[in-house]
């Protein structure tokens, strides 16, 4: 399994690393290397199941497997979430087609890149740390979904509650250490070169919890495809 470090996500014309992680929703291992030479591939990496953002971002990239698969382009979900709890998750939360694989320890999230950072109280030092005061002007607005602009931290706790979402013990070992990893979405060639991305690292923040639409992902994926 690759545990390479590198200075920031990687970018387009960036050749991916392998990883080897535990199959969430099948038996047996992934590796990235499988679709080398074979097909382009959509690579979600995901903080844990315990975050209600990214089970909604998780759960978008599935609804776009059909779409892909049209294009030739397989769609890989990788979450920072013990192998036995993503299983049970999905046992009662299924998401056709989805493939997913299990990362406790965020070996891939490094490997591609993505910071884990560090809450403080009022110091920021985008993306390594980032302070509550920050964090607490920042507003998230999803129309539908909340019932008005929220802060972060009062967001998550809302839809962790609309969704009937209990800890478990070992979401909280994943919260502990990883609430701060930081997501993103890489588009690989068939050769395995990265060729488009969305991340929360750039903005000083402003992207945390968010997504790219569907739109965006999908005209990304008509250029790898062509």
């Amino acid at each position: 399994m690759s545990d390479r470090h590198v200075d920031g996500p990687l970018q387009p014309g960036d050749r991916a690393p392998n990883v080897v992680l535990d199959a969430i929703t099948r038996e047996g291992k992934i590796a990235l290397d499988d679709y080398r030479g074979h097909s382009p591939i959509l690579v979600g990496l995901f903080r844990g199941l315990h975050c209600p953002f990214c089970r909604r971002h998780i759960a978008a990239q599935a609804q776009l497997d059909g779409a892909l698969r049209g294009k030739g382009i397989e769609s890989l979900t990788i979450v920072n979430t013990p192998i036995d709890r993503a299983r049970l998750y999905f046992r009662y939360h299924p998401l056709p087609n989805l493939l997913a694989a299990s990362d406790p320890d965020r070996v891939s999230h490094r490997a591609f890149g993505l910071p884990n950072v560090e809450f403080t109280e009022n110091e920021t030092e985008w993306p390594r740390k980032v302070g509550m005061d920050v964090v607490m002007t920042m507003q998230v607005e999803m129309p539908g979904v909340l019932p008005a602009p929220m802060n972060r931290p009062a967001a998550a706790e809302y839809l962790n509650n609309k969704d009937g979402y209990e800890m478990t013990e070992a979401d909280q070992r994943m919260a502990a250490t990883g609430t701060g990893q930081l997501f993103g979405q890489f588009l690989l060639d068939r050769e395995g070169i990265v060729r488009w991305t969305f991340t929360e690292v750039p903005g000083g923040g402003q992207r945390m919890f968010g997504a790219p639409s569907p739109q965006e992902l999908m005209s990304a994926a008509s250029q790898v495809a062509s």
